[in-house]
């Protein structure tokens, strides 16, 4: 098998793809392929035209980004030892994919692992999607070291560091090709949103380790998909979120999470209601329908050491709501 594959899906990125893929190209020194989720715009003529060394796999629809990415790779199965997953909207710098590879070779027991993720539009920042390595509580709410819900931290250095953390971001994350694969990759469920996280927590459940290495940036311009704002990804996000944790979690622990959430949701819904959001507010209620509706179709994912169904996070936190909107703790630091 050859070293690593850097792996862009694409669906009608084509502006993504003529802003960000040269520094891919000048940086890079591994293979890069694009995957295509059937785009209508001109992105794959404007491949043949301009990159013509890049290959692309064409799908037949849009899959999201669970699916597409599973479509796609399985074509690459067995060909490389490790996969690059990189966003369209990311800029890359010198010997980025080398460093992380050469981590990756040199600690074989983690499964995935992501660079440092700064802000494209505001480079001394860091990144909504990823940061400076990704974290659950207890109640499986995601977050960041460099970003906790809408606090963003300044980068001064504070995470140049390489550690365990509980997922690696979709943004850019490293794979290895056969713990994906022994997974059957992402839940194609999800369709996006939150599928790394699920799929870091099933690698985590087997005895495998995820890591953050500090020493490695990147630069995400986010949105690309869909705005942080938009009621689509908000619907998305809850009822992933949901899926997630029916997935991985069995008995009284399932049912106490799933209560304190449909509590804080509902809250949440209802503020948005007041504050005349009613279409934040019908994307949350949407995303609950939505999961009870379906989740028999989840499959309860049962690892073969029959590891304990529980919550694997790197950290104490019992509930980062609480901790940001209570106790005002707005940093990782704090926590």
């Amino acid at each position: 098998m050859k070293p690593c594959a850097i792996v862009i899906l694409n669906y009608n990125g084509v502006e993504m793809l003529k802003t960000f893929l040269p520094s891919v190209i000048t940086c890079s020194s591994y293979e890069v392929l694009v995957i295509d989720n059937a785009s209508t715009d001109t992105s794959i003529e404007f491949l043949e035209q301009y990159f013509p060394q890049v290959k692309t796999i064409r799908l037949v629809e849009n899959f999201g980004y669970a699916g597409g990415y599973n479509w796609g790779l399985e074509q690459l199965k067995g060909k490389f030892e490790y996969y690059i997953l990189l966003n369209s909207d990311v800029e890359v710098t010198p010997s980025w994919d080398i460093n992380l590879i050469s981590w990756m070779y040199q600690h074989q027991s983690y499964a995935a692992l992501q660079p440092k993720i700064l802000s494209y539009q505001n480079q001394t920042r860091f990144d909504y999607a990823g940061a400076g390595g990704g974290f659950l509580d207890q109640f499986g709410y995601p977050y960041c070291r460099g970003r906790i819900w809408d606090t963003i931290e300044e980068d001064r250095g504070q995470y140049d560091d390489a550690i365990d953390v509980d997922w690696a971001s979709g943004a850019c994350m490293v794979v290895r090709s056969t713990d994906f694969h022994e997974l059957s990759g992402f839940d194609g469920h999800f369709f996006a949103h939150m599928e790394e996280i699920d799929l870091c927590w099933r690698m985590r459940r087997m005895g495998k380790k995820i890591g953050y290495l500090g020493d490695v940036a990147v630069y995400h311009l986010g949105g690309a998909t869909l705005d942080r704002a938009s009621p689509r990804k908000l619907e998305l996000n809850i009822r992933n979120s949901l899926y997630m944790i029916h997935k991985n979690l069995n008995g009284f622990q399932l049912g106490k999470v799933v209560l304190v959430k449909g509590i804080l949701e509902t809250l949440a819904g209802i503020s948005y209601l007041i504050k005349g959001k009613s279409e934040l507010a019908n994307a949350v209620f949407k995303g609950y329908q939505t999961f009870f509706h379906t989740k028999s179709m989840i499959q309860k994912f049962n690892p073969k050491e029959g590891r304990k169904m529980e919550i694997l996070s790197k950290t104490p936190v019992k509930l980062v709501l609480g901790s940001y909107y209570l106790q005002g703790k707005k940093k990782f630091t704090d926590l």
